[in-house]
């Protein structure tokens, strides 16, 4: 899909992503059945990487090529922010009203999104710049294939025990669903600090950066098991796990998009590709983990893809 609008302009495309977003919600809001929710929800995620692609090279565009992943880190900043206020919000909405009410919050929110950029954002012409070789031959970059698997293994490290913490808190430290709607509230705003930290860090030096994210990772998921069952120290525990954890897609996204200078919007969108790939198998390691050897085990599920993370970047490092 990013390839299909490789030839039109940055501006509109945007904005006919995020129209096709309200659509979706608005036709979910009125779903008359399962079947027509799940097309509802289906279609937009179709358009999923093509905004992301675009918005992430256009904010990595807009500044020197030195101060990139700081603008990146920017947009990924608004991610955690969203994923910190967003669902808490639309699940607030469908237990005050209704399920679909939620889908009609984010179907407003949408809008908002749209109007904002239609006003705000200058139009952007896509560049005449050719790309020297072909997308199958960017694909076939070794370096390029070293930072998409240290990427997915990264990613799904961090949520193959992120996707059950509500769980987890519940079954091991024993928290209510207050305390643990708190909680994910505290990871998410520490989220916010991390996310911006890891950019400057990204901007000196990023190898090191990399390694000190899978190392401190690694350390926080290993005190989470050790940790666990202590509410106190939990608490915690999940101030600098938010710090730690949010860095992951930046980190990621950085490692990805340097790997080769051309064609941006089409690394962009194999990232995103990547990323999403790596929740899925993530989520279904740490749900095996679970049913197999119980939800306190979980953490090191985490901690084994850490340790082939660690593995990856040292053979990446060796190949160069």
């Amino acid at each position: 899909m990013t390839l299909a609008f490789s030839n039109t302009d940055r501006k509109r495309t945007l904005l006919l992503v995020l129209a096709v977003f309200s659509i979706s919600n608005i036709l979910s809001a009125i779903a008359p059945s399962f079947s027509f929710l799940l097309f509802a929800r289906a279609l937009p995620a179709v358009l999923h990487p093509v905004f992301w692609s675009i918005g992430l090279a256009v904010a990595a565009g807009a500044v020197p090529h030195s101060e990139s992943p700081k603008a990146v880190s920017i947009v990924f900043g608004g991610l955690t922010l969203a994923t910190v206020f967003g669902i808490p919000m639309t699940t607030f909405m469908a237990e005050l009203f209704s399920w679909r009410a939620s889908f009609v919050l984010s179907a407003i929110i949408n809008s908002i999104s749209f109007f904002s950029l239609w006003i705000f954002l200058p139009f952007i012409p896509v560049a005449n710049v050719k790309i020297k070789t072909s997308y199958w031959k960017i694909l076939g970059n070794r370096k390029l294939l070293f930072n998409l698997l240290l990427a997915c293994l990264i990613i799904s490290a961090m949520f193959s025990t992120y996707g059950y913490m509500a769980d987890y808190l519940k079954n091991v430290t024993h928290m209510n669903g207050s305390a643990i709607g708190l909680m994910l509230l505290i990871f998410g705003i520490t989220g916010v600090a991390g996310n911006y930290f890891s950019g400057k860090l990204l901007s000196k030096n990023k190898e090191r950066t990399t390694l000190l994210f899978i190392i401190s990772l690694l350390g926080i998921h290993s005190l989470t098991y050790f940790a666990g069952a202590n509410y106190s120290l939990m608490v915690f525990v999940i101030i600098f796990w938010g710090f730690i954890h949010a860095g992951g897609f930046l980190i990621s996204n950085v490692n990805i998009t340097s790997s080769t200078s051309e064609a941006p919007e089409f690394i962009n969108s194999i990232f995103t590709s990547c990323g999403n790939l790596a929740v899925t198998i993530g989520s279904t390691i740490g749900g095996l983990a679970i049913l197999k050897t119980g939800i306190h085990q979980l953490p090191w599920t985490s901690v084994v893809l850490l340790g082939l993370s660690l593995l990856v970047f040292a053979l990446k490092s060796l190949t160069k």
